[in-house]
């Protein structure tokens, strides 16, 4: 591991650019590949609603389930579930996410982290909201290994309506089709949009008009349209209302995806998506559904009851490929969330893998994707049903949202200026109706809802071990570091034998010497004509300016210190960053420039600050960090390493 490793203190200060300013990449699209909007917006329907777009698979006969509780469904319960299921798309994905979060994009990119670093800019780097951010984007990949195994169960179960026959078969053909969509993450975000985009587009089409013969046979259904109904059901049911509050949540599970899937289409198609074709689909088919279970109160699974006979299977098969849909929109934005920690410091450098060539925010990880199948299969083994698995779903999308809100708030206050009464009142119905969700979900704990917690408590712990550690180290080395300044004065007074060519020496510290750059003059006592000591930063902003990127400042005949700053959804190329010197009148040429690297040797201390157990942690994250020469791109054959020996 090299000095370069280490990041700087989590939430570095934030560089230019107007978060949230209209006419951004957000909002009309620029910066994307370039497609037209209606090409953008029907990827996003295989990107990002495919969550959301598949609930209906579960939601509302989940929902029936308590309120079936006493053994009797009443009339004015299944119109208050569907009134619930309503005004929670309205209020929780319409308004909160598509009108409000989407323009609180940090240049263009969306999801916790995010919000997270612009509400940070906003306060001056506030330690509180950097662990709101943890939390939260723990709880996230809680819902990340979740939706794919829930979604797809809950579609392969529709072959037990087909024929009873089917039902030994639904787990191994869930982990069938598992497997496989990981496999062909490598392909890339643009790939896989084209392939689900028309899937999810068809698979709207296909709820909204199988649900519109039940409505035009039962219109009392649009009494659920009435919030009365809502608010009749909450408090006429007593804590039988907060376990229905629990089922109705799974009807916007998505909204949390859509927003981390936000760099990957921008606003303006996303927001077309929804309110287009997404919103009106998804209510129409909730309100069949609930017209269905009026006319037959004895209905146990309304979604695929809503297709004749004839159309049962063909159904079933929409319904599979359109949930293998749903785990993309939730894996892409783990890609995306997981980029961000690395850049932000809360992970090691993991590898990541740019799969369009014109669009930058279409990656890979294969490290992140391996372990989210991993954890998917496991659960789908575990659970084995979807009905099992919506115990454990709500908690950990539920706690993302309210601290998603809670982060809004400082933005709407510190970043938008509103006054804090205005932020409160604009935040506080959807904190209050979130505040509910999780109380529900919280019933469910022992029911399974322990796995997110569980999880998230692990990742937690990951990333503050990985922060702590991080600091550890800095802090142990300075104990032995020389000041530059004071090192490039003794080496003016008492200079070493000069060779030709330029020396990059990477740290994290640019006022401390290399060690690199030390071991260097110990054991072969020469120095190149040109030195560089190279700081790489991370920035608050998803992309630095261009007038930022690169800075050079002399400090003597020799050596000259650059810090190089990228966004934290950039991949930092050094190479061809050191170029953009020229214009500052540094000449600058690959071939005859070697990059120095300090690769550490970490190991345990008896008394280092964290347990034995931690440090075993932090030395297993550092060993499996990406190599230094990959994630920088600066080619093997210019890459000098030097070996030193440290204890954490």
């Amino acid at each position: 591991m090299t000095q370069s490793d280490l990041p700087s203190a989590p939430g570095p200060k934030p560089e230019g650019g107007d978060p949230a300013a209209p006419g951004s990449d957000a909002e009309t699209g620029r910066g994307h590949a370039p497609a037209s909007l209606w090409t953008l917006v029907l990827g996003s329907m295989g990107v990002v609603y495919g969550d959301i777009g598949t609930s209906p698979l579960y939601a509302f006969r989940e929902a029936l389930v308590s309120a079936r509780a006493d053994g009797i469904l009443l009339r004015e319960e299944v119109l208050g579930v569907a009134s619930l299921i309503l005004w929670a798309l309205l209020l929780i994905v319409t308004i909160k996410y598509v009108v409000i979060l989407m323009r609180m994009d940090n240049n263009g990119e969306g999801g916790i982290l995010s919000l997270m670093a612009l509400a940070r800019s906003a306060l001056g780097g506030s330690r509180i909201v950097f662990m709101l951010g943890l939390l939260g984007a723990s709880l996230f990949y809680g819902d990340a290994i979740i939706t794919p195994a829930i979604s797809v169960l809950s579609a392969v179960e529709g072959l037990k309506l087909v024929t009873p026959a089917f039902e030994a078969y639904v787990l191994p053909i869930t982990v069938a089709i598992i497997v496989p969509l990981f496999l062909i993450q490598n392909r890339g975000t643009g790939k896989v949009a084209s392939l689900f985009g028309p899937i999810m587009a068809l698979w709207f089409g296909a709820m909204a008009l199988a649900a519109l013969p039940h409505i035009y046979a039962t219109p009392d259904v649009f009494w659920a349209l009435n919030p009365y109904y809502a608010l009749h059901y909450l408090l006429g049911h007593g804590t039988g209302a907060l376990v229905a509050l629990g089922a109705v949540f799974l009807a916007v599970t998505g909204a949390e995806a859509l927003f981390a899937d936000l760099g990957h289409f921008g606003r303006r198609p996303i927001q077309i998506a929804w309110l287009c074709l997404v919103a009106p689909c998804l209510v129409l088919n909730y309100f069949g559904q609930a017209a269905l279970v009026l006319a037959k109160p004895d209905t146990t699974d309304p979604f695929f009851q809503l297709v004749p006979e004839w159309g049962l299977l063909p159904m079933v098969l929409l319904a599979t490929a359109a949930t293998v849909t749903a785990s993309q929109a939730v894996i892409t934005g783990a890609f995306s969330l997981s980029r961000q920690a690395i850049q932000l410091g809360l992970l090691p450098r993991l590898e990541i893998r740019h799969t369009s060539e014109s669009h930058s925010g279409q990656i890979y990880l294969p490290q992140i994707n391996a372990l989210l199948m991993v954890g998917v299969v496991i659960l789908a083994i575990l659970f084995r049903s979807s009905a099992a698995l919506a115990s454990a779903y709500g908690i950990a999308v539920t706690g993302t949202m309210l601290i998603t809100a809670s982060l809004a708030f400082l933005v709407l206050w510190k970043t938008w200026n509103w006054s804090p009464v205005a932020a409160g009142l604009a935040i506080l119905p959807f904190a209050a109706l979130e505040f509910l969700f999780l109380l529900s979900n919280m019933l469910k704990v022992f029911e399974g809802g322990y796995v997110p917690l569980l999880f998230a408590g692990a990742l937690i712990l990951v990333m503050w071990t990985w922060v702590r550690g991080v600091a550890i180290l800095i802090n142990k080395t300075r104990k032995t570091d020389v000041p530059l300044t004071e090192l490039v004065g003794m080496l003016e007074k008492s200079p070493p034998h000069h060779v030709r060519g330029t020396a990059v020496f990477l740290t994290s510290d640019p006022t401390i010497a290399p060690a690199a750059l030390l071991h260097n003059l110990k054991h072969n006592k020469v120095l190149h004509e040109k030195n560089v000591v190279l700081t790489v930063e991370t920035v608050d902003t998803p992309r630095a300016r261009l007038a930022d990127r690169v800075h050079i400042e002399p400090i003597g005949p020799h050596f000259s210190k650059v810090v190089m700053k990228f966004g934290y959804m950039e991949s930092p190329n050094i190479p061809r960053t050191l170029t953009l010197l020229k214009k500052q009148g540094f000449k600058f040429d690959i071939m005859a420039t070697s990059f120095f690297l300090s690769r550490r040797s970490i190991r345990p201390a008896a008394h280092s600050g964290m347990p034995l157990w931690q440090d075993r942690i932090f030395i297993t994250l550092a060993k499996n960090a990406n190599d230094a020469t990959d994630f920088f791109q600066i080619p093997t054959g210019r890459v000098v390493e030097v070996g030193t020996q440290v204890t954490v």
